[in-house]
């Protein structure tokens, strides 16, 4: 590598940036995100990083006052006469407005990947976008990570005898396929509508699954209520078990009481997010390795396609 590679924390994933910095076989930059009395945000970097290559690593969950921070430290880095800035969001938030679903509403991914542009960014390293399309709103290089490159090695361990795989909604789809595909397993659908945000009106499966050891895969866990209910009715339909992975533990308003009083054997979520409390049925993979392999990879102008496609991980 021609520049130094430093890798600093926003107070959102300071946990999460501390183990990536530790695989990557760094030590942590040193960053003070100072406060004013009102609240406002000021970065300050404590050492120098002038001509380094900058990896940023915040995820941009509630409050706002994250994606804020994540500028703000961009724009400092500029400032700084940094080399390259990189914005590793493990979490993109905001990947839901993907799109004008209905008239007079914001597509906040688009406006999300405008400020990180505007701030300074020259890349961004993401996981699991709500949307995979997200990727086309940047005018800069977008890596874009896969969970399942850690999920499957835990599926495998698990031995399930009559494994099948579930999308909790249409949507989900796309990936679940390509999991059922790698593990040449059946698949069917939950087919949700619904009447407003976090408000499911109606579910049907679409698919068998009488005897099956159902996995759920999704990109999000926020309230928890399709989950909850998408296990109740595969257990109706005659699942054996049903478990759930989701790659980002969101976790809002009562998802803790809907996991904990659902059906589902177990919860498998990635650390892009902090958990808020703990709970048995909640399991934690860290997603560490996966972003420090990506780093280091970016530095050295390597793929990262071994990352991210089936086909070529390691079984």
């Amino acid at each position: 590598m021609n520049s130094s590679v430093k890798i600093f924390a926003g107070t959102g994933s300071q946990q999460l940036a501390e183990k990536i910095a530790k695989s990557f076989g760094a030590k942590l930059g040193k960053v003070n995100i100072q406060k004013f009395s009102d609240g406002e945000i000021q970065p300050v970097f404590l050492e120098s990083i002038r001509g380094d290559y900058v990896f940023l690593v915040q995820s941009t969950y509630a409050p706002a006052e994250n994606i804020m921070e994540l500028l703000l430290m961009i724009d400092a880095a500029k400032r700084a006469s940094a080399q390259k800035i990189v914005a590793v969001l493990p979490y993109y938030g905001y990947s839901r407005q993907d799109r004008k679903d209905k008239p007079r509403v914001a597509i906040g991914s688009k406006l999300l990947a405008t400020l990180l542009e505007a701030a300074g960014a020259n890349r961004v390293i993401t996981m699991d976008l709500h949307a995979p399309q997200i990727q086309a709103f940047f005018e800069i290089p977008v890596d874009h990570l896969d969970s399942s490159a850690i999920f499957i090695p835990y599926i495998e361990s698990l031995k399930l005898t009559n494994l099948c795989f579930a999308a909790p909604d249409v949507g989900s789809t796309n990936r679940v396929r390509e999991l059922a595909s790698f593990f040449n397993a059946p698949m069917v659908i939950c087919d949700k509508h619904r009447k407003r945000a976090n408000e499911i009106a109606s579910m049907v499966v679409i698919g068998d699954v009488t005897g099956k050891d159902v996995v759920l895969i999704d990109d999000i866990c926020d309230t928890g209520g399709t989950l909850a209910k998408s296990a109740g009715l595969l257990i109706e339909k005659g699942a054996t078990s049903v478990r759930a992975f989701c790659t980002h533990p969101v976790l809002s308003g009562k998802a803790y009481e809907n996991i904990e009083n659902s059906v589902l054997k177990e919860l498998v979520v990635c650390d892009t997010i902090p958990l808020k409390s703990n709970t048995a049925k909640i399991k934690v993979i860290s997603v560490a390795d996966l972003f420090a392999i990506a780093i280091r990879n970016a530095a050295e102008n390597k793929s990262i396609t071994s990352l991210f496609v089936h086909s070529q991980i390691k079984r």
